[in-house]
């Protein structure tokens, strides 16, 4: 197919790997909501994003399999048909006022956007020819993931002024918003040409000899994409807390607890807006930065600025430009901790992680890549368990930024695997 073809194929990935952001991100807030209004622990105040992440174990390899017999377009479709209705019966349970209904459309929802991603990821990949092109153009769709993942983020803080009184029905007009978006898509998806291999167009009856996890690259990649999800998700889900728990709202110059509310939610905002800047910068250099080079730097990167953040004392205070609310301007400055500010940053890092690891993992796969594709998302459930390990750190410890070295010990797999882990020893095995 010719680079003008490609255009709308494209464009069309792009838009679904944003409905994957807007969908997922909303699940973070709704854990604080859940938190307040059912009266659970902190560790339960996650299961709403471990029931949308735990869906990736469960569906993963299957997705895979399904993208393999249908092909991109009929997989994308089945994926925002089940997307609408588990976000309808997520509003469901704001009515009825149920968790455990709202942990089921949770689970549903996350059926949808692990068969979203396993198609997004290697179309744009194979829509590149893979190489820098294919990471250049998984950084554009991450951009524009990163874009609505901050936007629910931001619309979630206006529609609620004080999250401990909040209830899920405040966020329906995010839910209604979601539901539109699934419509839309699927009307959209449904009249767009979307190239197929021809491979995926029947299933074949021949066994084969090797499979993705034949390749050792492949392997530890996706090891790393269950420790990469679980430190993007872990950071913003653990800080959000931290920074309303009320020894901090104490230290903060005597703000109130609708203050340290606002700066949480600010705060947590800004740490998205930042993984869209670096996912921008990414995909700007990614035809000329290769993918091993960029998940080294951020890695590291990441590592120093997680480990000066859990030694520097919590009555260390910064100014810190973050989101606010209409009324006080789209931008300003508030006073947080300079361990927050650190926490934050990171998220330039984190940005260009998941291109990278996607396309150093499937180099080189040739016929295998569909597949690994779902095997890669089975391992997304890291997204649901590290944050979960987090929180009950925090619940065991009292302290949050012991918490963090999860996120140390995750970003040094991410370096190893850089380094070390992502280079294909596997040469011999065929792929045609």
């Amino acid at each position: 197919m010719s680079k003008s073809k490609n255009v709308l194929p494209i464009i069309a990935m792009i838009f679904l790997f944003g409905m994957i952001a807007f969908v997922t991100n909303l699940a973070s807030p709704m854990g604080d909501i859940l938190k307040n209004q059912f009266g659970v622990a902190n560790w339960a105040g996650t299961l709403g994003v471990f029931a949308n992440f735990i869906a990736y174990a469960v569906m993963g390899y299957p997705a895979g399999n399904l993208l393999h017999k249908l092909g991109y377009k009929k997989t994308a479709l089945i994926a925002i048909a089940i997307g609408f209705i588990g976000v309808g019966i997520q509003t469901l349970a704001g009515a009825l006022g149920s968790f455990y209904v709202y942990l089921l459309g949770a689970f549903i929802a996350g059926f949808s956007m692990c068969l979203l991603n396993t198609v997004v990821n290697p179309m744009l990949n194979n829509l590149g020819g893979s190489g820098n092109k294919g990471n250049q153009l998984i950084q554009v769709g991450g951009s524009f993931n990163s874009l609505c993942g901050t936007a629910v983020i931001i619309l979630t803080g206006i529609l609620i002024p004080e999250i401990a009184k909040a209830s899920i029905s405040d966020v329906f007009p995010l839910m209604a918003a979601a539901l539109t978006i699934f419509a839309f898509a699927f009307v959209v998806i449904a009249f767009t040409p979307i190239p197929e291999k021809q491979e995926t167009q029947k299933a074949t009856a021949e066994s084969a000899q090797y499979s993705a996890l034949s390749f050792r690259h492949f392997v530890l990649g996706a090891i790393g994409i269950f420790v990469y999800v679980g430190v993007e998700v872990g950071i913003p889900n653990v800080l959000n807390k931290w920074l309303q728990n009320e020894e901090l709202k104490s230290m903060l110059l005597g703000n109130g607890a609708a203050q340290a509310e606002a700066i949480a939610g600010s705060v947590a905002a800004t740490y998205w807006l930042l993984m869209l800047v670096g996912r921008l910068i990414g995909a700007s250099i990614g035809s000329k930065v290769s993918a091993k080079s960029m998940l080294a730097v951020a890695s590291a990167a990441g590592l120093l600025l997680t480990v000066i953040a859990i030694f520097t004392p919590y009555s260390v205070h910064v100014d810190m430009p973050v989101f606010k609310k209409p009324a006080d301007g789209l931008f300003g400055f508030t006073e947080v901790p300079l361990s927050a500010m650190l926490l934050v940053l990171i998220g330039l890092c984190t940005s260009v992680m998941w291109g990278g690891i996607f396309n150093l993992a499937v180099e080189g796969l040739g016929k295998y890549t569909e597949k690994a594709s779902g095997i890669f998302m089975v391992l997304v459930c890291g997204g649901g368990i590290l944050p979960l390990l987090q929180n009950a750190i925090v619940d065991w410890t009292g302290n949050y930024m012991v918490s963090y070295w999860v996120i140390v010990a995750g970003l040094v797999y991410l370096l190893y695997y850089a380094i070390v882990g992502s280079k294909n020893v596997n040469k011999d095995i065929p792929v045609d």
